[in-house]
């Protein structure tokens, strides 16, 4: 089986390396380097996978790499593992605006050229299986490399090939659209709380709908707004609360915050 050590320890990493084990992937064939003693004991603890503080050893152990730092930290990151890097190696990486070329050129061997490169965007529901994973390749990518990340993202959720100039925009929608979502459901629990409903029962009734919802358009039922109009009977009380919401402006503000996120990943 082909080695793979996470790059970083984090979070994001924690739940791919999760999703991989309940995928079929054996313990044994995934590492992990964080300089966090704590965030590698967790690992080692919960998850039985080896962890080192060293990025150098971590190269001379796996065959693919997967970058989990924070973007800020890439370089630093880079320059440990070069001494470590051979021709043979592959990488993938989960950094939000790092591109591709950057990433070949960072992450060159002492000699061979260029590794291959695939650039992957999970977005947090991968810590419970349901995440979404944007993908593209870099140059020298093939489509054994392409393969064989979607298959580690295809254990959290849906993987999505692209090209990479929509990388960024494909981020502005999925990797931050779910805080925009938990705005959502806090807000409609909110509403309900407000209404005399207990918080607990507001809060699931605003979940179970979100979820609901997203259901009905990924099981093919329609185009969001047709499955709105369903709902919206002449006056009735949700086309009611469509009104409130298109005088309060949201679907400007929504499309504003996807331009807004979009764009500052297109600027890290």
């Amino acid at each position: 089986m082909t080695s793979i050590g996470f790059v970083g320890s984090g979070m994001m990493a924690e739940a791919v390396v999760s999703g991989m084990l309940k995928g079929g992937f054996a313990p044994e064939d995934i590492r992990g380097a964080d300089p966090d003693g704590k965030r590698r004991e967790h690992m080692e603890k919960t998850y039985g996978i080896r962890c080192t503080a060293d990025n150098g050893e971590l190269a001379g152990a796996c065959e693919v790499l997967v970058m989990a730092v924070k973007p800020q930290y890439f370089a630093g990151a880079a320059e440990a593992l070069r001494p470590g890097l051979r021709p043979s190696h592959r990488v993938i990486s989960i950094m939000a605006g790092v591109t591709t070329a950057q990433l070949e050129s960072a992450l060159q061997p002492g000699r061979g050229g260029a590794l291959p490169v695939v650039r992957v965007m999970p977005n947090t529901p991968a810590m419970v299986g349901a995440g979404v994973t944007c993908l593209c390749a870099g140059s020298k990518a093939g489509e054994r490399d392409v393969e064989f990340a979607k298959k580690i993202f295809e254990t959290v959720g849906a993987v999505i090939p692209l090209e990479e100039r929509l990388i960024d925009a494909a981020t502005g929608v999925a990797g931050c659209g779910p805080a925009y979502v938990y705005m959502i459901i806090e807000a409609m629990a909110d509403g309900g709380a407000m209404m005399g409903l207990p918080r607990q029962v507001a809060q699931k009734l605003a979940a179970e709908a979100v979820r609901g919802a997203a259901e009905m358009v990924l099981a093919g039922q329609g185009h969001p707004g047709q499955l709105k109009d369903g709902v919206c009977s002449p006056g009735g009380a949700t086309i009611e609360g469509v009104y409130a919401l298109e005088k309060a402006g949201l679907r400007g503000a929504m499309m504003e915050a996807v331009k807004a996120g979009a764009e500052k990943c297109a600027n890290i």
